[in-house]
């Protein structure tokens, strides 16, 4: 195939709960880790542009390979908890694997890497095995020069340079012994000539800088301290002028001799560093620049807490004094602080990431000099169990292991002809692990957690003006008749509580008078039942307002099941809401119906004997179809739909242990958008449409005649995680199905009805996700995009295209591009 039939859109990630696992480089790019892939991310764009699948297990550190000219990385070093290091290196414009460290017998923390010659790199690592490995790596091969031992003490970070005025490597290690060591490389081999004292708790980080002839060297420790060392070559004139009695710094002093280079070196503390109020994780310094001939390196240094705070520290001009030049930081939530920090090439960007895996960047603004928060990516940190699109297909709805419901939607900057994804509401903070959602109408949701209750939420007017503001859309459209004077203002979560609580307008108006009197007047005054702040929106939130001020209200609470929620649907007139929950019974796995205007429970399904995996109505509303652990799927049909009673559903078809075609659990179904076929996939790598066969009518029409395959019975592969038939037909009006594999591709099929399936032929590929685009983890949920064309786009052109949204247990959410009119 020439060119890929699937086009990613857009990914959204964040960055792994590790300190040093972002880096930014010097073409502009900021590497990072998610999960086990490494993300390319482009702050200019505001998009994932590569993400680079190699790792086996999570990403823990990422670092670029500097070169001495300053010019863009083309090489990129990473290291996992598969215990092993990867040398990334660019090759007609994309990246590639191509080499691989393996040795470590403990999950790698920290990476540096410099090049020695053209072709050779130097690389170092440490690992939880307490050691730091030292390779050299060459276009395609990678040996381990040396390990260094440290018995039992760990060591979190290391850090390569060259001594000054040679070309003899020195390596820097910090770890849980407070100390630093530096070793250096003599005939070959590193040998350790210095440990500094200084820090009292485990050192973070380390990081060199060379200026001026000189090596600096920056530490942080969790003792809230950062220390800054001078490394320089000692001349023989200082030894001699010994008469005059000086104040000066402790100097440690060491030989190096061998291989031609020989010298005295001393270090000497330059600056402790105090202003943190908790751990320091991680300290950057500003990356060198390019002056003419001459590259020049800025002595200002980067620091980030676990207080939430970043500092840029410098000297000041007159005294030499070391001072604190800028300080930014997050406020709100209930969130630990930064794990470590960037600098941009020009130093006019800084960028912290959380531990909850969110990016946070500043940049400078050149006019005025203040620096002001940036808008970034986000995106889950846990696996992501299930996704919606709105009605309209204008955004989408994710819940993940991370105990948080996010919506995304497409955004237009001013003055940029491309459309990015953004959060732009973080409806539901949980405490229980989410599990699966489903949209009634726009602007309301059912979600169920790891818990026996499900939770309706309706989106709030504050919500809704802000996402007219960056939709471009009118809020009468949005609205229709709908009374936006009766919907609350936000919400907001109570101190000690699970359930987010409407803010109406009075409320926050009868806040103000009181923030001015400083003595609380009683208890409730010190806990504020509400942190709500309205936003005015005109592009995506920051970290800081998702986390506290774009809940939406909490409107119902539905009780009934005995376990934990595993998977919702609701039907298309948006009048019912099926719901099931984990079950290793037949008493515990009947689905509940639910009513969306009374919130009253209508009935109980009783047929399967293990969990209901995946649940859907058909299209035309008549049928819900179930599909379970046990091996078995059934379908409901509902009774007449026309009278005024709530209509009741009862037991139409299923598959029993002996008319079963799947032998393994059946993971996932869904329905042809006529309502003629509905398709399963499972375990058994099987993927089978089923319908009546003879006749072609719509399900539940043919009274005499059964439900059977309709198709030949597919074989994928592997397990068939999630399936879904897209809503249009292919031009040759062939459907098209995508499904969803454990082992994290996608792959497309189109397949037509045939009156002979013996042949296997009514099947046929169209497409896959290449190495890149894949998951790394099992595929959890895909849902087309109900509308043709690509939200955010206008234009008639647009009918050539389809959307498809994918979720996976990598922590990522993907939507890709699909040509449809070119299958």
């Amino acid at each position: 195939m020439a060119a890929p039939v699937m086009d990613t859109c857009h990914v959204f990630c964040c960055a792994n709960r590790a300190p040093n696992v972002v880096s930014w480089g010097r073409g502009g790019l900021i590497a990072f880790g998610t999960c086990n892939s490494v993300a390319l991310y482009n702050p200019q764009e505001i998009r994932i542009v590569e993400v680079l699948n190699k790792h086996t297990g999570r990403v823990n550190a990422v670092q670029w390979v500097h070169k001495q000219d300053c010019s863009p990385e083309t090489q990129l070093v990473s290291g996992g908890s598969d215990n092993n290091v990867i040398v990334w290196e660019k090759q007609d414009g994309k990246f590639t694997a191509c080499a691989v460290c393996s040795g470590h017998s403990g999950p790698v923390c920290a990476v540096d890497a410099m090049s020695l010659s053209s072709s050779q790199l130097l690389v170092a690592s440490a690992s939880s095995d307490s050691t730091v490995k030292l390779w050299t790596c060459s276009s395609d091969t990678a040996a381990c020069l040396q390990t260094i031992s440290f018995g039992s003490g760990f060591m979190m970070d290391v850090s390569l340079a060259l001594l000054p005025g040679s070309r003899v490597p020195v390596l820097a290690c910090g770890g849980d012994e407070s100390r630093v060591h530096l070793y250096v490389q003599l005939s070959g081999q590193f040998q350790r000539l210095l440990s500094l004292t200084g820090h009292e708790d485990w050192v973070r980080c380390v990081e060199w800088a060379t200026k001026d002839g000189e090596l600096w060297l920056a530490s942080c420790s969790q003792d809230c301290l950062i220390r800054v060392w001078r490394l320089f070559a000692k001349t023989v004139t200082e030894a001699d002028q010994q008469t005059d009695a000086v104040l000066k710094m402790k100097e440690d002093v060491f030989q190096v001799s061998g291989d031609g280079e020989a010298g005295e070196f001393a270090v000497t503390l330059e600056t402790v560093l105090a202003g943190h109020e908790n751990w320091v994780y991680g300290v950057h310094w500003q990356p060198p620049c390019v002056k003419g001939d001459l590259v020049e390196q800025p002595l200002k240094l980067l620091s980030a807490s676990m207080d939430k705070t970043m500092i840029l520290w410098g000297p000041e001009e007159d005294s030499g004094v070391w001072v604190e030049l800028v300080r930014v930081g997050e406020v709100g939530g209930n969130t630990l602080g930064f794990y470590g920090c960037q600098m941009s090439p020009d130093g006019f960007m800084i960028l912290a990431h959380a531990f909850h895996g969110a990016l946070h960047l500043w940049h400078c603004d050149s006019n005025q000099g203040e620096w002001r928060p940036s808008v970034v990516i986000s995106g889950h940190f846990g696996a992501v169990q299930d996704l919606s699109w709105d009605p309209e297909g204008e955004f989408i709805i994710t819940v993940g292991s991370d105990q948080t419901t996010r919506l995304f939607t497409p955004w237009t900057r001013k003055g940029c002809s491309e459309i990015t994804w953004h959060e732009i509401s973080r409806p539901q903070i949980h405490g229980y692990d989410m599990q699966c959602l489903t949209m009634i109408g726009r602007f309301q949701f059912v979600s169920g957690a790891d818990e026996k209750v499900l939770r309706v939420f309706k989106a709030p007017r504050n919500f809704v003006e802000n996402f007219a503001n960056i939709s471009h859309t009118s809020l009468e459209k949005l609205l229709g008749c709908n009374e936006i004077a009766d919907l609350p203002e936000g919400a907001s979560t109570p101190a000690l509580g699970l359930s987010n609580k409407a803010v109406f307008q009075g409320d926050i108006a009868s806040k103000s008078p009181q923030q001015d009197s400083e003595d609380f007047n009683s208890l409730s005054d010190q806990y504020k039942e509400s942190y709500f702040q309205p936003l005015k929106l005109t592009e995506p939130p920051k970290e800081d307002d998702l986390l506290q001020n774009t809940l939406w209200p909490e409107v119902q609470k539905l009780y009934g099941h005995g376990f934990e929620m595993f998977c919702l649907a609701s039907d298309s007139a948006r009048t019912v809401v099926a719901s099931a929950c984990k079950a290793s019974k037949p008493e515990h796995a009947g689905i509940l119906l639910w009513s969306t205007t009374s919130w009253k429970q209508l009935q109980s399904l009783p047929c399967h004997s293990l969990t209901v995996t995946q649940m859907a109505f058909s299209p035309n509303g008549h049928l819900l179809l179930a599909v379970s652990r046990d091996r078995t799927w059934s379908l409901w049909r509902r009774g007449n739909p026309d009278s005024d009673t709530e209509a009741s559903f009862s037991l139409y078809a299923n598959t029993s242990k002996d008319t079963a075609v799947h032998t393994r659990i059946i993971w996932s179904c869904d329905w042809s958008s006529d309502s003629k076929y509905f398709v399963t996939s499972s375990r058994d790598k099987k993927v089978i449409i089923w319908g009546h066969h003879v006749s072609g009518v719509s399900v539940g029409e043919c009274e005499g005649e059964s439900v059977t395959p309709s198709s030949s019975v597919l074989d994928v592969g592997d397990s068939a995680t999630a399936v879904s038939i897209c809503p249009y037909l292919c031009s040759d009006q062939s459907f098209l199905l995508a499904v969803g594999l454990e082992n994290g591709k996608i792959v497309l099929y189109k397949w037509r009805p045939l009156e002979d399936l013996s042949s296997g032929s009514d099947w046929s590929k169209c497409g896959e996700t290449d190495a890149r685009q894949s998951h790394t983890l099992t595929v959890k949920r895909l849902r087309w995009r109900p509308r043709p064309g690509r939200a955010g786009h206008g234009g008639d052109e647009e009918r050539a295209w389809v959307q498809l949204a994918s979720a996976g247990a990598d922590h990522v959410v993907k939507i890709f591009n699909i040509k449809i009119s070119a299958l």
